[in-house]
């Protein structure tokens, strides 16, 4: 049994070689001091404990073209991997804006760029939804070079069961990300019948088991992400092929969170304002890429994009998905489902 003593705090204990749970995980949630653990964890192709691997670093850069003197928005700073990437880049002159909602992990986020050079001459830090972008532009000084927004979930936030946003991991069933707004998935559940459950259950994350699934958890007491993957796993134990249940059940348990996490958190909503201000916040020729990770996001910022081409509101945009490397999605499959699309608004003509 592994115990250590740092700064005068015994660690929590873990069995065996290697630590399984979130909070035994100290050299992870401690990268500055643990480089090296970090660098293993990454080369087994998995992802440190409160960290999160920027996902399609090389094709974002090549879409986005930041330059020395560009002014430039992170509209989900996160982790600030693509931050740490695209803030060199604008140096000297440029500055980039970085938002998000979460109120746990930006203060860390920002203290990590911070401590890596990055002062508020070229590094902006505003804790906002990035619906709100508009509110941005008189700061800015004008309108954007360029945007991006990575959708969906950071690891660190998947990793720590008290966020309640994975079903690994007993904890509480929030699925918030800002957890000082707005219901926790527990309540929304006590909320909602079962038909309007399983309604949910389709249009946020297309749950071919949703009736199932909706009928098992329909007035049950559900208050923790184990009670809430246990009922899952009951329903498909009926209503799957028992050939392949064990990965209908795995899948079904993911859709199942991010169908709560997306209604809790009014993600489709948000999503659609955003892209209906984007073209007000752009420079002409001003250039925005979109990281999605599942078909109900990524058939908004497809239609989105065709619309604002066809009214000449954009002069290029994808005309498919960008997907991440065979040789990225090896060494971090977290990257799997990713679809990049990206729009340049349009240029005077002549």
């Amino acid at each position: 049994m592994v115990d250590e003593i740092q700064h005068g705090k015994r660690r929590v204990r873990y069995t065996g070689t290697h630590p399984r749970h979130f909070e035994e995980k100290y050299k992870e949630l401690n990268p500055e001091r643990h480089a090296l653990e970090l660098q293993k964890v990454m080369e087994r192709g998995d992802t440190p404990a409160g960290t999160h691997r920027p996902i399609c670093v090389r094709e974002i850069l090549e879409i986005l073209d930041p330059r020395p003197g560009d002014v430039g928005l992170d509209a989900t700073l996160g982790f600030g991997g693509h931050a740490q990437e695209i803030l060199p880049r604008l140096l000297p002159g440029g500055r980039l804006f970085g938002i998000d909602v979460d109120p746990v992990e930006l203060p860390r986020t920002e203290a990590r760029l911070r401590g890596l050079g990055f002062s508020e001459d070229v590094l902006v830090v505003r804790r906002m939804n990035f619906a709100g972008v508009p509110r941005l532009l008189p700061e800015v000084g004008g309108e954007l070079d360029f945007v991006l927004a990575d959708l969906g979930v950071s690891s660190m936030q998947l990793d720590n069961p008290a966020r309640g946003f994975t079903y690994k991991a007993d904890g509480p069933l929030d699925l918030r990300l800002n957890p000082n707004r707005g219901k926790p998935a527990a309540a929304l559940l006590h909320t909602l019948t079962e038909e309007d459950l399983a309604d949910l259950l389709v249009e946020n994350a297309d749950e071919p088991y949703a009736r199932a699934i909706a009928r098992a958890l329909h007035g049950q007491p559900i208050a923790t992400t184990t009670q809430l993957a246990d009922l899952v796993r009951r329903a498909l134990k009926t209503a799957s092929p028992a050939a392949t249940r064990q990965l209908e059940t795995r899948k079904s348990l993911q859709r199942t969170f991010q169908a709560l996490r997306i209604a809790v958190n009014e993600e489709f909503g948000v999503l659609e304002q955003f892209l209906s201000l984007l073209p007000i916040c752009l420079k002409p020729g001003g250039r925005v890429a979109i990281l999605t990770f599942h078909s109900g996001e990524d058939r908004r910022v497809k239609k989105a994009f065709q619309h604002g081409h066809r009214e000449s509101i954009y002069e290029r945009i994808a005309l498919d998905p960008i997907r991440p490397s065979a040789e990225e999605r090896r060494a971090n499959p977290r990257s799997s489902s990713a679809k990049l699309r990206f729009a340049v608004k349009a240029r005077p003509k002549d």
